[in-house]
């Protein structure tokens, strides 16, 4: 066996889905599938069980399971002693990024750590907070961006830059009551917002609370998968939401999305790691490159 195979077969078992182990790992689904199969009949055994459409893990792959992880973290170990020897930077960085963070903050900041370190492969998922939070407690990132909260006790988080959120309704939009000067009348708007577990919903979870409005009591009008999605129901005169300056500022410049005055808490954008894990030479240099872009570009 292969450690290439183990990965694919600890990915497939984690996510009890072929095409998105694939997909996190970057290969075909026809890839992972051989690789598996080409597994099973070299030792002989069934690892997943086919239920029409749907895998499961088998008894045998159940078992398997935790050996296959001890060997891939033994594997990663015996690489970080070799590039620590070396002083060699190079190898596969596997980053878990939120939406905001990987769609407006991070792309630039990648390619300039690829200018320094081209021997580096870089990937990246995206999903919200909690779903990257996910990934790098079951090892398949080796860190994560986030702009929301995290909730396990065996995360180092580390602050990376600030973000500034903004309210915005369509330039059409009449105009917001205030309940009190700076303080728009929240329950008297419509909202859309994201899908539970992400950073940008936080926002205006955190808001209701401060003003202490009930969330289910808001005028909830759609819940949208993306923050582009958001922008453009918004201009399109759906309702209001809270968002990233990064998502909407151009749109706001260009006059398609009005800026409604209010007092929001900046939030900050994190690194994730799990505490257990020992860090490769690659993750220090990435890690290092981002803080300080991050100094260098943080708002006042």
């Amino acid at each position: 066996m292969t450690l290439d195979q183990l990965r694919i077969f600890v990915a497939v078992a984690e996510r009890a889905h072929m095409t998105k182990a694939a997909e996190l790992l970057g290969i075909s689904q026809s890839a992972a599938s051989a690789a598996i199969r080409s597994l099973e009949q070299q030792h002989g055994v069934q690892l997943f069980n086919r239920v029409g459409r749907n895998i499961e893990l088998a008894e045998t792959g159940r078992r398997f399971l935790p050996e296959a992880k001890a060997v891939l973290e033994r594997a990663a170990a015996a690489r970080n002693v070799l590039e620590h020897v070396s002083q060699t930077i190079s190898g596969s960085l596997s980053i878990a990024a939120s939406q905001t963070i990987a769609s407006y903050w991070l792309p630039r900041r990648l390619a300039s750590f690829h200018e320094a370190y081209p021997a580096v492969r870089l990937s990246v998922s995206i999903g919200n907070t909690r779903q990257v939070e996910a990934n790098v407690l079951d090892g398949a990132a080796d860190f994560g961006l986030v702009e929301g909260r995290t909730e396990s006790d065996i995360l180092r988080r580390a602050k990376l830059d600030i973000d500034r959120m903004m309210l915005v309704v369509a330039r059409s939009h009449p105009e917001i009551a205030e309940v009190s000067p700076g303080h728009p009348d929240l329950g008297g708007l419509r909202w859309i917002i994201r899908e539970g577990g992400s950073g940008t919903r936080e926002a205006l979870e955190d808001l209701a609370r401060r003003d202490g409005i009930s969330f289910a009591d808001l005028q909830i009008f759609l819940v949208l998968p993306s923050n582009e999605a958001i922008r453009q129901a918004v201009e399109a005169g759906a309702g209001a939401s809270i968002i990233s300056e990064l998502v909407v500022a151009r749109a706001v410049a260009e006059g398609s999305l009005r800026s409604v005055p209010i007092d929001l808490p900046k939030r900050e954008f994190a690194m994730i790691t799990h505490r257990d894990r020992q860090p490769s030479l690659a993750q220090m240099a990435l890690k290092a490159h981002l803080g300080g872009k991050a100094e260098r570009s943080a708002p006042l």
